[in-house]
């Protein structure tokens, strides 16, 4: 549907929660053709199904009696003329709905089914309901996150969902749509948020074995142990991060900050002297407000940057001279991620699902007897 690199490749989603149809829209935002199957229960004729849930731009959508015996042939048709199918369901559930691997792998061989779990296919939490936090929580990763003394600091439902879970589910199914123009056959994509998090942890896992990284949050080099890895509170109760770790980059930021030649002030790396550096360094932070500092810090090599919220971020002039935030539909949301030289992807389309695009979906993709399917209700014209 839209321009980008995946132009031509034909995504079926099988409507979810989460991980899912944001790794669905991520697919589209690179311009794969998706059409999300919704269940026809969860449809109105005539409603707009996007709203604000800006995870589903980009997609055309279907409405379907997944529990009808047409209504599963039109998935199946569907997956026919498809490339990637993606679901986000627990294990076991497209299988008892007829529409599970071998099913769809028996209509199109090559096809590429991308099954997102938190606990995986299989496994002895496989069949448990869980969410980010607990999934984040058994791979050791939540237990790091957090300062010293402290309890662990939950980092949204960004980790693992997103991060451990849709994006690898889409690198998993683009690997294996890779694979099959050699091979000629599809498979099966079991992307775990518990894997993919456990995965995103290698290089901590490396200080770890090294003797770098201390099995204990907040006491160490990333992870706000450092004075010179954290973040400061300003005049006016707002922050300014700090990642000043090599050192040229260190003394442009103690330059900055206008503590260079300060008598007394510790080395970077006196450990034992990191609490009084971490004072100097917040009473100097004090002194001006968070925009002040961000006119002092940037740009330049001190690896400091304000600490925006949501709703600033959008008109900072370096998000805005990039367009890293769009606006569509009089919404504001992030722009599509990564950028092309040659297949630019599309950021003018549509911004959610509109209404009403069961019929031409089928319409479009050739289906025999519309009219019948809607009239059946196996199909409604969401």
């Amino acid at each position: 549907m839209g321009k980008g690199p995946l132009s031509g490749v034909r995504v079926i989603e099988l409507a979810g929660i989460g991980p899912g149809p944001f790794a669905a829209m991520l697919l589209a935002d690179l311009g794969a053709d998706v059409i999300r199957v919704d269940r026809a229960s969860a449809a109105k004729p005539g409603r707009a199904t996007g709203g604000s849930d800006f995870t589903n731009r980009g997609k055309r959508s279907i409405a379907v009696d997944l529990k009808s015996e047409r209504g599963k042939e039109v998935v199946l048709g569907l997956v026919e003329k498809s490339d990637i199918l993606l679901e986000g369901f627990r294990p076991g559930v497209t299988e008892r709905l007829g529409l599970g691997p071998d099913d769809c792998l028996a209509r199109n061989p090559k096809l590429v089914y991308g099954r997102m779990t938190g606990w995986g296919q299989q496994g002895p939490l496989a069949q448990s309901a869980g969410h980010d936090i607990g999934y984040i929580a058994i791979t050791g990763s939540l237990h790091a996150i957090g300062r010293a003394g402290g309890p662990p600091q939950v980092p949204m439902n960004l980790l693992g969902d997103f991060a451990g879970g849709s994006m690898y589910l889409v690198v998993g199914v683009l690997s294996a749509l890779l694979e099959s123009k050699t091979s000629g056959k599809g498979q099966v994509v079991d992307a775990a948020i518990v894997d993919g998090t456990a995965h995103l942890t290698t290089f901590i896992h490396g200080f770890l074995a090294g003797g770098m990284w201390q099995d204990e949050r907040g006491t160490n080099m990333l992870d706000t142990g450092a004075p010179w890895y954290d973040v400061y509170e300003t005049s006016d109760g707002r922050h300014m991060a700090v990642g000043a770790i090599e050192p040229q980059f260190y003394a442009e930021f103690v330059r900055l900050l206008g503590l260079e030649g300060e008598e007394g002030l510790p080395g970077q790396h006196e450990q034992g002297r990191w609490p009084e550096m971490r004072e100097r360094f917040a009473a100097a932070f004090r002194t001006r407000t968070r925009d002040e500092w961000a006119k002092v810090f940037l740009p330049s090599d001190s690896c400091v940057a304000p600490v925006l919220s949501l709703r600033e971020a959008y008109d900072h002039p370096f998000n805005t001279e990039r367009d890293v935030f769009v606006e569509r539909g009089g919404q504001k949301q992030p722009a599509p991620a990564p950028r092309f030289s040659r297949t630019a992807a599309e950021t003018d389309g549509v911004p959610v699902l509109p209404g009403g695009q069961s019929r031409d979906v089928l319409t479009d993709l050739g289906f025999d007897d519309v009219d019948g399917l809607l009239e059946s209700g196996a199909v409604v014209q969401s």
